[in-house]
């Protein structure tokens, strides 16, 4: 089904019924055929909710005055790693608002390679840390940084302009810009997108799919689209589905996205379980095979809040984790300690 149209995509991210049940299952087959039925950890460690930018639906947006801002230590951030080394989690995330300046790129790049240092090079890290120059990435990449996230969130230029302010900071070509240096520099590449935004039609998410494909990334991230009332898209709110039928939309769209290509990596996103306890677990249950469980530091943790209940910011990461293994052992999964868990598109895409 790596074919599909985009007729077919929209008919199938609508469905209901016997034929909602009949996708997730032959997603689950494909995964399972594809990649195995392996779930791999990815610690999510948010350094920082300061944030140069003005995204218009984000809750740490740059103009949002009712942040309490916070930065990691470096202390924090090296314990962070050290638990998820520890813990055989096999991979890390640095996330954090965007942020440019030779002083936070540069503190970036000593705590990659501190994190290589303590872990033995064992530990692989991602980084989803916005837009920068091709510069900056390949210095991170050549410190030790093998992926990278970076969210199209729409590739609908017309939707995107919507959702972003007109301030000059944010370009839907600049975002593309960048997808494609960090493909130059060798990350693996990934991206994703909001699914339920205001305005948003399901022929836009079957074409964010087909682009997906056709960008060749390897790992996506796609969740539910959460108001935060403090963001200037909220005055949209009553144009926008119930949570529940965005939480549907969501999971179909990773079932989609996974028969159109069936060795991508795809997360089960924390936003899924803001709307069910057990969203990620559904998520598994479309096609998904990444998890990032949050061990960013408690106190951290609970103010980094890109929308409205944020889940998990009162457990401990300990805890967390033995609850996170029950359920993805309940959705017919195991998790896979001890590796980087690389997606298999990105090593075919090398040979």
């Amino acid at each position: 089904m790596s074919d599909m149209h985009k007729e077919e995509l929209n008919r199938l991210l609508c469905c209901t019924g016997e034929e909602e049940v009949f996708l997730y299952r032959k997603a689950v087959a494909v995964r399972n055929s594809a990649v195995g039925n392996s779930v791999y950890l990815r610690g999510l460690i948010e350094v920082s909710n300061a944030c140069g930018k003005n995204c218009l639906y984000c809750g740490i947006r740059l103009e949002n005055g009712k942040v309490e801002r916070y930065v990691l230590e470096d202390r924090q951030i090296l314990e962070s790693a050290l638990f998820a080394y520890e813990n055989r989690y096999g991979s890390i995330v640095l996330q954090g608002g965007e942020n440019d300046s030779a002083l936070f790129t540069g503190r970036i790049d000593r705590m990659i390679r501190e994190i290589k240092r303590l872990t033995n090079g064992r530990l692989g890290i991602t980084l989803s840390l916005g837009e920068q120059s091709e510069e900056t990435y390949r210095r991170w990449f050549e410190s030790g940084a093998h992926r990278y996230l970076l969210r199209i969130e729409t590739s609908n230029p017309e939707l995107y302009a919507r959702i972003h302010p007109d301030d000059g900071k944010h370009s839907f070509r600049k975002r593309l810009a960048c997808l494609e240096s960090l493909q130059r520099c060798g990350y693996q590449t990934g991206s994703g997108v909001m699914i339920g935004l205001p305005f948003q039609t399901t022929e836009d998410i079957a074409s964010d799919l087909l682009f997906l494909k056709e960008r060749d990334v390897d790992m996506v991230g796609m969740g539910p689209y959460l108001e935060h009332p403090d963001t200037p898209l909220y005055k949209y709110r009553e144009f926008l589905l119930p949570q529940r039928e965005r939480l549907r939309l969501a999971l179909h769209a990773v079932a989609c996205l996974r028969l159109l290509v069936p060795d991508l990596n795809i997360a089960a996103t924390t936003a899924l379980q803001a709307i069910d306890p057990q969203g990620r677990e559904r998520a598994l249950m479309a096609g998904a095979n990444v998890i990032m469980p949050n061990i960013t530091p408690a106190a951290g943790r609970s103010l980094y809040k890109l929308y409205q209940n944020k889940p998990d910011y009162e457990e401990g990461a300990a805890e967390m984790l033995q609850k996170l293994e029950a359920g993805v052992r309940e959705a017919g999964c195991r998790i896979a300690f001890d590796t980087w868990g690389d997606p298999k598109h990105w090593e075919s895409r090398r040979k």
